[in-house]
C-alpha cells in the first residue's frame, strides 16, 4: 500500500486554522467516499499524552521557560507521530494536521529566540524525520489575528498573552519559511471568507489529491 498524505495547516492564532481544517476534512472525506481514511488531528494533542502536555504548555498560571517549552512541544509531537501519525500514513490515510514542526520553528525558534535551525534539529528527531507533503499557511497580520481572537471572547492561553513583538516575529518567520520551501508551503490569504479560503486550499492541494 502506498504511503498516505500528510497535510499540515499553519498560521498565527486567529488565522482560521481550525475552521479550515474542519472544512477540508469534510470535503476530502466526501471525495474519498471510503476509498481511504481521512483523519483530522491537532497539535499539541491528538493522543492522551500529547493532550496532557497541551494542557501544561497552555496553562497561563505556569511560567514555562523557552527551552522547556520547545522540548515539551517536541515531546508531544514525538508521541503523536509514533502513536497515530506514522500508523495512519502506513495505512494510506490522508491526514490533516492542525500545526506541526513549522509552528515550533516560528514560535520557539524565531519568537522565543532559540534559533530556527536548533529547534528544527530537535523536531527532526522528535518526528522521526517526517515532513509534510504540503503545508497550508494561513497568512494574517498579528493585529487581525488578535482581533479575531477577541471576537471569540475566550480566555487567552499562556501563548496568546504575549505581546505584539512576539507575534510579529512569528509572522515574519512563517513568511521566511514559505520563501525557503515554496513547493511545500502554500500561503493563503486568511482574511477571505471561509468559503474562499477553502477553495484556495483545495487548489493548493490539487496536485496531491
Amino acid at each position: 500500500m502506498a504511503r498516505g498524505t500528510l497535510i499540515t495547516i499553519e498560521g498565527l492564532d486567529g488565522a482560521g486554522k481550525t475552521t479550515l481544517a474542519g472544512a477540508l476534512h469534510r470535503e476530502l472525506a466526501a471525495r474519498a467516499a471510503g476509498a481511504h481514511p481521512v483523519e483530522l488531528l491537532r497539535e499539541p494533542g491528538g493522543v492522551e499524552v500529547s493532550e496532557r502536555i497541551r494542557a501544561l504548555v497552555m496553562d497561563p498560571a505556569l511560567a514555562v521557560l523557552p527551552r522547556a517549552e520547545a522540548l515539551l512541544y517536541a515531546a508531544a509531537r514525538a508521541q503523536l507521530v509514533e502513536q497515530r501519525l506514522a500508523p495512519l500514513l502506513r495505512d494510506g490515510a490522508v491526514v490533516l494536521l492542525d500545526r506541526f514542526v513549522d509552528s515550533s520553528l516560528a514560535y520557539q525558534g524565531a519568537a522565543r529566540g532559540l534559533g530556527v535551525e536548533q529547534v528544527r534539529a530537535i523536531n527532526l528527531f522528535a518526528a522521526g524525520g517526517l515532513v509534510p507533503d504540503r503545508t497550508l499557511l494561513l497568512r494574517i497580520s498579528p493585529a487581525d489575528g488578535r482581533a479575531r481572537k477577541h471576537e471569540r471572547a475566550s480566555e487567552p492561553d499562556r501563548l496568546e498573552r504575549e505581546g505584539e513583538d512576539f507575534f510579529a516575529a512569528i509572522a515574519a518567520a512563517y513568511d521566511e519559511l514559505a520563501r525557503a520551501e515554496p513547493e511545500r508551503i502554500r500561503a493563503i490569504d486568511a482574511l477571505q471568507s471561509p468559503e474562499r479560503v477553502l477553495r484556495d486550499a483545495l487548489a493548493a492541494l490539487a496536485d496531491l489529491l
